[in-house]
């Protein structure tokens, strides 16, 4: 089922998949402030009624995943904008679905700070991953300093933003930046497949162990030991239709 949306970002909701597509394919999907209105409104709708969506599929239209900031549009940011950009990618991690995100060509500062929202990176052979950020005196106010290092190490992450230098799909999933490389005629296929294996799974124990691995981050072993114990989810009654035909739990 297509959900009537603007044209920016495009989404399509089939089979307990939510597809989020950004539609700039002659701008490489660079990001600009209408776009991630169209962006937030999405994320705010899925946060309120995911409805029986388990999945959520991010990726571009096109040759490429997201290059960035549109730079024409860079003079007008301020920082009340970059901060609600921000908040707009928290809603990523506030997501009960699992997000993916498929990317393919250039995967930009940005557009980079974009995919590290997701859950689960899927790259194919052609992605280029940098944070260009210092090459135009800028600094990331979307997470790169926060995400990447817990993606990578903080020692890669650092020399990765210091230096801009780009990262392709093979390499980006030796370093951990990439869950998946792929050939890039396998992406499609690669992300249905593992749509498929996680709506397998119960769509609670999912929203649950996420949340459990977000709230917990930077905690002490012995802290996030009694948060699992004492404040996670816990279980949840049997119910064919949570677990795909009823095959587990």
């Amino acid at each position: 089922m297509s959900v009537p949306t603007g044209n920016l970002v495009q989404r399509e909701d089939c089979c307990g998949v939510c597809t989020l597509t950004l539609n700039r394919p002659e701008k490489l999907n660079a990001v600009t402030p209408l776009l991630f209105t169209e962006l937030s409104g999405h994320l705010a709708d899925l946060v309120a009624d995911g409805g029986d969506l388990s999945v959520v599929v991010l990726r571009g239209a096109g040759k490429s995943f997201c290059a960035g900031h549109d730079l024409d549009e860079l003079g007008n940011m301020e920082l009340a904008w970059l901060r609600h950009e921000s908040r707009t990618l928290e809603l990523f991690a506030q997501l009960p679905q699992i997000v993916i995100a498929a990317v393919q060509g250039n995967c930009l500062t940005g557009g980079l700070e974009l995919a590290l929202a997701a859950d689960i990176i899927v790259a194919a052979e052609s992605a280029w991953f940098a944070d260009t950020h210092g090459k135009w005196g800028l600094v990331p106010a979307w997470g790169m300093s926060q995400r990447l290092p817990r993606r990578v190490g903080a020692a890669k992450a650092l020399e990765l933003m210091v230096t801009c230098r780009r990262v392709g799909g093979r390499e980006a999933e030796r370093i951990g930046l990439a869950n998946f490389c792929v050939a890039d005629d396998q992406l499609d296929v690669t992300v249905a497949g593992l749509a498929a294996a996680i709506m397998e799974v119960s769509r609670h124990s999912n929203a649950a162990n996420k949340r459990l691995i977000y709230d917990t981050d930077g905690m002490t072993l012995q802290q996030g030991m009694a948060h699992e114990l004492f404040r996670s989810a816990g279980p949840k009654k049997h119910d064919p239709a949570e677990v795909g035909k009823g095959k587990r739990e």
